[in-house]
Formats: structure tokens, C-alpha cells, sequence
């Protein structure tokens, strides 16, 4: 028998969908109802380009896609909402949004880390939040938001689900999974942290705390759509549901592990996200030193993981081609790179000179020149070069974070995107020496949808049980590793790239 009708809104950092989902004889049905593109908007003004999230553009998607989840396969139940973290849109005192959100992606955060820092130790931030420092972290994008006019003007600050979620219901929340990337959460309490918040403050000049929403954990139900917004969409009696609005959280608590101690997971979309399932934050210095971040998970676990790039720099490397004319058949493309010699040219994939948007294919062969590499001569080179340089730091994170929280990995499971990468993931499985099993594909929002219907009691036992829907909902593919002798030579690149001079380089800021 087929049981209520939830929608999940899942905005990623290349596009956004909305699909409608119910469980039916133990599993979960889900269909697209909208998808549609997420580009970033340069903005020149005062001599200086800044990058903006089109947010108002993806509230448009979101509004069609429930509309066509409510006239479709209604009525809904209710809706969650995931996104990409770290960034906020700023609200004045009547509730209307300040301007479009700033890009992550935005340089204006060089140098905002060691101004938040003279307030407050590292080590001891560290201690407390758990956080990885990256230089786009909310804590640190309200340092670099000092001065500006809407920043000064701000009262009050939501991450982008929550104002998704604020937009649809009028309620005002913030979801703990998605806080956590923040740098103002004590990761062990699971609340914002006083102590944090103070240096925050100093450092941005206002009280950032005063800015902040409440805190609530994925599966709480809260406010049902409010009646304008309902009467147009067709959501009369829909509630939001929290989910992992952290849309890496609603695909960790969609990762099919039958056994969370012995694996490791990778969501690999346009980030990598690599780490484990821990009951408990790891906040040890060696921790902070290994620049391992602890962010908050459903139903109070901890993912304990390293932030590695993405296939956003295949996307861009594309997007690129596809600029100066080239003709780009990526599957094509892929098979091509499968025939180019193994592990050839590696870079670091983490090095900041990848950050921005602009010409990676040039900037990789830059990182290749300098540290002595054979520089990638065609598209498929590129290519290689990327899905090498990926695998090698899936290997060197898979590593790092198992000694540091003292677990054995048998085994890892990748989702998103990059579960249907196929040479990807069989690079994965030799770069680690360990069995990869790929998929979900969609497995942020099958976690959204699960998640809520573990909120609404339409799901009974947590994260075992949001599991075992997902097993019995999705097909996977293994990929076992190669003999011993591939080691030795992931054991060479990997020193190669150690000893690799590392290049200032000053990015293109945005797409020209």
C-alpha cells in the first residue's frame, strides 16, 4: 500500500530539482517533477566583481517543480529542503531579502580567516566547532561582509535552505547539520557556541549571534505552508519537515552501509566529501592539523570528513572547452581518458589556484609545469589528469581520517553524481586497495525524502531504518580493487605529488 506523498527540494551547486516520493511495500518511489540550472551571476560594482547565487531564479524552479509534485502525485504531506552549505542570504527587519547571496566561490574572503583568528586561537576554534578551516566558511564570510551596507543593515541571517524553507512557511529556523559548516557550532553540544560567537562578533563588527535563528534537528516538523504560498502551489496542509539540509547529509543518511564502523563514504558531486559515520566528534589537534572537519548528521551522528574537490573541476573543465567552440561528447571523453596512460600527471586537486571559476584546463597545466609533470596535451589528458588527482586524494583522505578516529575501512561506498562515474570509481578502488560500492546516484534526495518520513512516523527506527528503504529501493555496483603491484604505483604518485613546489597563483575571479 503507497503511503503519503513528500517533496523534496534538493538544490545543488551546478542545478536544482524537486521530485515527489512515497514508500510503497518497504520502498521508496521517487520521480523528478522540475529541474532546472543553478549559474552564478557576476556583479561589477565599485570596481570590483563579486559572485552572487541567482537565488530569487532557483525559487522560481522550486515553486514549479512543488506546484507539478502537488497537480502530479498530491497531496503532499510535506516538503524538506537541502542545499550546498556555508552561505546565507540576509534579511532586514520586515523579513525581505537583502540581495542575492554571495558565492562561496567569491574571493572575497582572502585574508577574513586570519582577521577571525586574532580573536580567536585556531586551536582552540578547533576544539570547539570541529571545523576544517576553508576560507568560505560562514564564520569567515561575515568578516569579509564587514562594512558592507546590506551586512549593516542585516536583522537576521538564514542559510539558503532555511530561507527556502522561511519563503514556503514564514517560520524562521536553523538546521543543525547545515550550522555545523558554519564555524559557530560547538559540534560536541550540537548549539551555537557563546564562545565563538564573541569572537565572531569582534571580528565583524556586530553581533553576529543576535543575526542567528534558532536551532532545530533533521526530522522536526514544524510550520505547514502558509496560505498564499499554499493556495498557489497546491500545497494546502503541507508541512516542512526538517531534513540534512546539508544536501551532504541527506546523502551520508542515504549511503547504504549495513555496518558504519568498518566504512567510509565519499558523496561526490561538484565537492567530494570523504569521511565516516562517528557517534561523537574527533577534536584532537592532530585532528585540526590533518584539516579534518567534523559537521553534524541525522539522527545525532557525526561525519567525520575531509572537503576534497569535486567533479566541479571536470564540469569546468567542459564548461571551458565548450566556450572556445570545442565540440564536447563527455562520454566520449571519458572513454578517451580511460586509454591515456594511469596516473601520467597528478596535481593537487585541493591546490586554491582551482578555486574560482575560469580556465582550469590552464591552470591544471600550470600546477602540472610547475611541479615538474608531463602537462596534459588534449581534452582527454585533462580529463585523466582530474579523475587520477581525485582518486589520489580519496585515497590519501580515506586514510587519514580511519587513523585519526582509530577505525579499519573494508570498504567504501560512493554516492552522487560520481557513483556513475565509472572510471572514477574504479580508480577509487585501486587509489584505496579496497572494494567500492557505487550508489545511490541520487542519493541526497532519497535522504531528504527518507528523513521525512522518519519525521512524520510514516518511517519507524532512525538512520538503520532510512538504510534499509534505501537497499531495497536502489541497485548498486561494486568495484574491486586491482592486484598489489597497482599500490606501489599510487605509492609513487603520491610522493610524487609531496614533493611537488607548491605556485602563488591569482586566479580568474569569475567567468569573463
Amino acid at each position: 500500500m503507497a503511503g503519503p506523498t513528500f517533496a523534496a527540494v534538493d538544490l545543488g551547486a551546478s542545478s536544482g530539482r524537486v521530485l515527489a516520493g512515497r514508500l510503497e511495500h518497504g520502498r521508496l518511489v521517487a520521480t523528478e517533477t522540475a529541474r532546472f540550472p543553478n549559474t552564478p551571476v557576476p556583479v561589477v560594482a565599485g570596481g570590483r566583481t563579486t559572485l552572487h547565487w541567482d537565488l530569487l531564479g532557483l525559487w522560481s524552479g522550486v515553486r514549479s517543480g512543488l506546484r507539478a509534485a502537488a497537480r502530479e502525485h498530491g497531496p503532499v504531506a510535506s516538503v524538506g529542503v537541502d542545499t550546498w552549505a556555508v552561505d546565507y542570504g540576509l534579511l532586514d527587519a520586515g523579513g525581505h531579502l537583502l540581495g542575492d547571496p554571495v558565492h562561496y566561490r567569491d574571493m572575497r574572503t582572502a585574508g577574513a580567516p586570519a582577521r577571525f583568528f586574532r580573536h580567536l586561537d585556531a586551536a582552540r576554534h578547533y576544539a570547539v566547532t570541529g571545523v576544517q578551516v576553508q576560507p568560505f566558511n560562514t564564520a569567515f564570510q561575515l568578516v569579509a561582509a564587514a562594512g558592507d551596507a546590506s551586512f549593516g543593515a542585516a536583522r537576521s541571517l538564514l542559510l539558503v535552505p532555511d530561507l527556502i524553507g522561511s519563503w514556503l512557511t514564514g517560520e524562521r529556523v536553523t538546521e543543525v547539520t547545515n550550522a555545523s559548516t558554519t564555524g559557530l557550532l560547538d559540534a560536541g553540544t550540537r548549539r551555537w557556541s557563546p564562545e565563538v560567537l564573541a569572537a565572531a562578533s569582534a571580528a565583524a563588527g556586530r553581533d553576529v549571534g543576535a543575526l542567528l535563528a534558532p536551532l532545530v534537528e533533521p526530522g522536526t516538523v514544524l510550520a505547514p505552508v502558509q496560505r498564499a504560498v499554499a493556495d498557489d502551489l497546491g500545497l494546502a496542509g503541507t508541512r516542512w519537515v526538517t531534513v540534512g539540509s546539508h544536501d551532504t547529509a541527506s546523502a551520508v543518511a542515504a549511503v547504504p552501509l549495513t555496518d558504519p564502523s568498518t566504512a567510509a563514504y565519499i558523496s561526490s558531486g561538484t565537492w567530494s566529501l570523504v569521511g565516516l559515520e562517528l557517534d561523537a566528534p574527533v577534536r584532537t589537534e592532530a585532528s585540526r592539523v590533518a584539516n579534518v572537519t567534523n559537521e553534524l548528521g541525522v539522527d545525532g551522528t557525526v561525519r567525520y570528513l575531509r572537503n576534497v574537490a569535486g567533479l566541479w573541476l571536470l564540469q569546468e573543465s567542459v564548461r571551458t572547452w565548450t566556450e572556445r567552440g570545442d565540440a564536447v561528447d563527455l562520454p566520449a571523453l571519458l572513454a578517451a581518458a580511460a586509454d591515456v596512460p594511469a596516473l601520467r600527471t597528478v596535481v593537487d586537486v585541493d591546490d586554491p589556484s582551482l578555486l574560482a571559476p575560469g580556465d582550469l584546463p590552464r591552470r591544471i597545466a600550470d600546477l602540472a609545469r610547475a611541479a615538474g609533470e608531463p602537462v596534459p596535451a588534449d581534452p582527454a589528458a585533462v580529463v585523466r589528469c582530474v579523475l587520477d588527482s581525485l582518486a589520489l586524494a580519496y585515497r590519501r583522505a580515506v586514510r587519514t581520517v580511519a587513523d585519526l578516529a582509530g577505525r579499519r575501512v573494508e570498504v567504501v561506498h560512493v554516492v552522487g553524481g560520481g557513483s556513475r562515474n565509472a572510471l572514477l570509481c574504479r580508480l577509487t578502488a585501486q587509489a584505496t586497495g579496497l572494494p567500492v560500492v557505487a550508489g545511490p546516484a541520487e542519493g541526497t534526495a532519497l535522504g531528504n525524502l527518507l528523513v521525512q518520513a522518519w519525521g512524520l512516523g510514516a518511517l519507524d527506527g532512525g538512520l538503520p531504518a532510512i538504510r534499509e528503504v534505501v537497499r531495497a529501493s536502489v541497485d548498486v555496483v561494486r568495484y574491486e580493487p586491482g592486484a598489489a603491484a597497482d599500490d606501489a604505483a599510487w605509492d609513487r604518485a603520491e610522493r610524487r605529488l609531496a614533493a611537488a613546489p607548491r605556485i602563488a597563483t591569482t586566479p580568474d575571479l569569475v567567468r569573463g
